[in-house]
C-alpha cells in the first residue's frame, strides 16, 4: 500500500522560486518596486525590439538567474528535489519550468516519480496560457500532457508509452495568466493579496489560488537572526497554506507546504543528493496496544483516543463518531456495517453529490471503452447496486497482482498491468464503478496493520465508498465487502488537506 501522499505534487507547481539563502533584512515594497523596475529594464534590453512591451509583474520581480533549487523534506527527511524557473522568452512571451524529483523507500521498494511542467505564456500584463508540456514517469506511470490554447478553448494530446496518442475531450480555456505563475512575488512587488486560477497539472481542473501578503518574520539564518518577508499561498484544491519566506533580493529561503513538508533552498549539487528514506515507519501512527477483535468484525466497532486532530477533521459520518474531551483530546467511534437492504438501489443510480462520483475523469477514466467492457463483463445483467459494487470490488482484488513497484494513476493503466497497491486498487475499482452507473469515490485515511517488526499501527491507506441507496465502503486491497472498522477516514481522492495529519496525529488510548 502507498504510505506516501503526492498529492503536494500541484502545491509545488504554484511556486516558482527558493534558492540559496541570502542573510537580508524584510524587503521593503521601494526596494522590491526599484529592483523589479531593473529587472524589467534588462528583460526588455536582451529581448528584440519587438518584446519592447509592458512586462507582467511576475518578470518584473526580482529572482535569482538562471533558476532555483530546493532539497524536498518530510518530516525532516530528505525526500526529493524541486527546481523552478520563470523567464521572459523572445516574440512577447514568458516560460515557466517547474520539476520536482521524489525519491523514497515503500517497503522493500524504491519508489521514484518524476514531474515536470513547462508553460508559456504571453509576456504582457494578465498575459493568456498560450501551452504547457506535463511530463510524469516512474511511479504512477509514464505519461506526457502537451496542451494548446486555441480560439475555441484548450487541446491536450495525451501521450503514453506503448499507447496511441490520445486527443481528449475540448476543456474550456484556461483562466491561468502569467501573473499567476508567481503570485509570491506578484504579492510582494505590488503589497497586496493577489488572486487568480491556477490550471492543475494532474487533473487539467483549475483552480482558485490566493497569495496573501503576512507579517515579516525573523528566522535564525546560518546563525544570524534576520528578518524575512512572508506570504501564504491557499489553493482551493489542496486548501494546505503553502507559506515562502523572501530575502530583499527576490530569493526564496525556505517553503512550507502545512506542518509536514517543507522546501528549503540549497544549490543544485546539494539538492540532488539525497538520503534513501523509509516512508513506511516514518509516517504510521503507533498505537499504544492492538485494536481488540470485535474491530474487524461486521458489525463491528472500535474507539481511538486522539491527539492533534483538527476540529474540521472531526464531522460525524455514518461511520465514525467523535466526542471531544476536556483536555483537547477526542474520542474517535469507528463502526462498520453493511447497507440496509431496505435502502438499496437498482442501477443506475443518482449521484447525491450533483455527478461528481460520476465523472470520467484524467485518473478516473470511467468513459474509456476497456473500463465499460471489463466493468460489463464482471456485472453482467445484475441490477442491484451494492451486489454489482460488490462484483467489482471483488474481481479486482482477486485480478490484481498486488506489487508496489507496478504503480499507475490512470484506470486504463491499472486495467492493462493488473498490478498495484491500495492506490491501484481503489483506482480501478472506482472507475468500472462509475461505468456502471454507481456513484463512487476513493477514500483516504489510516488502516490497521501489525507489520514485521510487531508494532500495532496506523498505515496510510486508500479504499472505495460507493453510494447504493446509502453511502457504504469497500476494500478492495483486502477483499472487504464492507471496510471494518479498523479503517478510519480522513479525506477524498487523494486530497493534500490531509498531509498535515502526518506526523502530527496520535493515538493515545483504546478502547
Amino acid at each position: 500500500m502507498r504510505r506516501t501522499r503526492l498529492g503536494l505534487l500541484s502545491l509545488l507547481a504554484l511556486l516558482t522560486g527558493a534558492p540559496a539563502p541570502a542573510w537580508a533584512q524584510a524587503p521593503s515594497s521601494a526596494a522590491l518596486k526599484s529592483q523589479a523596475k531593473a529587472a524589467a529594464t534588462q528583460a526588455q534590453q536582451q529581448a528584440p525590439a519587438s518584446q519592447a512591451q509592458e512586462l507582467s509583474d511576475a518578470l518584473k520581480a526580482p529572482r535569482p538567474k538562471g533558476g532555483e533549487y530546493f532539497g524536498l523534506y518530510l518530516m525532516d527527511k530528505k525526500v526529493g528535489w524541486f527546481f523552478t524557473d520563470l523567464t521572459a522568452l523572445p516574440g512577447g512571451k514568458a516560460q515557466s519550468i517547474n520539476e520536482l524529483i521524489f525519491k523514497a523507500q515503500v517497503g522493500t521498494r524504491v519508489s521514484e516519480r518524476v514531474h515536470r511542467e513547462v508553460r508559456v505564456y504571453e509576456a504582457k500584463p494578465g498575459g493568456r496560457l498560450l501551452s504547457f508540456t506535463v511530463t510524469q514517469r516512474g511511479d504512477g506511470g509514464d505519461q506526457e500532457l502537451v496542451g494548446t490554447a486555441t480560439a475555441d478553448g484548450l487541446r491536450v494530446v495525451r501521450k503514453r508509452p506503448g499507447q496511441p496518442e490520445e486527443v481528449l475531450k475540448p476543456m474550456p480555456a484556461p483562466k491561468e495568466t502569467v501573473d499567476d505563475a508567481d503570485q509570491a512575488r506578484v504579492a510582494l512587488l505590488r503589497g497586496k493579496k493577489v488572486e487568480g486560477v491556477l490550471l492543475d497539472g494532474t487533473d487539467l481542473e483549475g483552480y482558485r489560488t490566493v497569495t496573501t501578503v503576512e507579517a515579516p518574520e525573523e528566522q535564525v539564518l546560518g546563525g544570524v537572526k534576520v528578518k524575512l518577508a512572508r506570504v501564504s499561498t491557499l489553493s482551493d484544491k489542496e486548501k494546505v497554506p503553502v507559506a515562502a519566506f523572501l530575502t530583499t533580493d527576490g530569493k526564496m529561503v525556505r517553503v512550507d507546504f502545512g506542518q509536514t513538508m517543507q522546501a528549503r533552498a540549497e544549490s543544485e549539487s546539494v539538492a540532488k543528493r539525497m538520503d534513501l528514506v523509509e516512508v513506511f515507519g516514518l509516517t504510521r501512527v503507533v498505537l499504544p496496544k492492538p485494536l481488540p477483535a470485535k474491530a474487524r468484525e461486521v458489525p463491528g466497532q472500535v474507539t481511538l483516543v486522539m491527539k492533534n486532530l483538527p476540529a474540521k477533521f472531526q464531522q460525524d459520518t455514518y461511520r465514525q463518531k467523535y466526542k471531544p474531551l476536556p483536555d483537547g483530546r477526542v474520542e474517535v467511534t469507528l463502526m462498520a456495517a453493511p447497507p440496509a437492504p431496505k435502502g438499496r438501489k437498482p442501477r443506475p443510480v443518482a449521484d447525491p453529490d450533483g455527478g461528481a462520483n460520476l465523472k470520467s475523469t484524467l485518473a478516473v477514466e470511467s468513459e474509456a471503452p476497456a473500463i465499460v467492457a471489463q466493468a460489463r463483463s464482471i456485472i453482467r445483467e445484475e441490477k442491484d447496486a451494492y451486489t454489482a459494487a460488490r462484483m467489482l470490488s471483488a474481481w479486482v482484488y482477486s485480478n490484481l497482482q498486488k506489487d508496489y513497484g507496478a504503480s499507475a494513476d490512470r484506470a486504463t493503466d491499472v486495467l492493462r498491468q493488473k498490478k498495484g497497491d491500495c492506490t491501484e486498487h481503489s483506482l480501478l475499482t472506482v472507475a468500472m464503478m462509475r461505468a456502471s452507473g454507481i456513484p463512487a469515490r476513493r477514500v483516504d485515511g489510516v488502516i490497521y496493520m501489525v507489520n514485521a517488526d510487531g508494532v500495532p499501527a496506523l498505515y496510510w491507506h486508500e479504499w472505495v465508498e460507493a453510494w447504493v441507496g446509502e453511502w457504504t465502503q469497500l476494500d478492495p486491497t483486502f477483499n472487504q465487502p464492507v471496510a471494518d472498522a479498523t479503517h478510519f477516514a480522513v479525506g477524498y481522492e487523494g486530497n493534500a488537506e490531509i498531509t498535515p495529519l502526518i506526523g502530527s496525529l496520535q493515538v493515545t488510548d483504546v478502547k
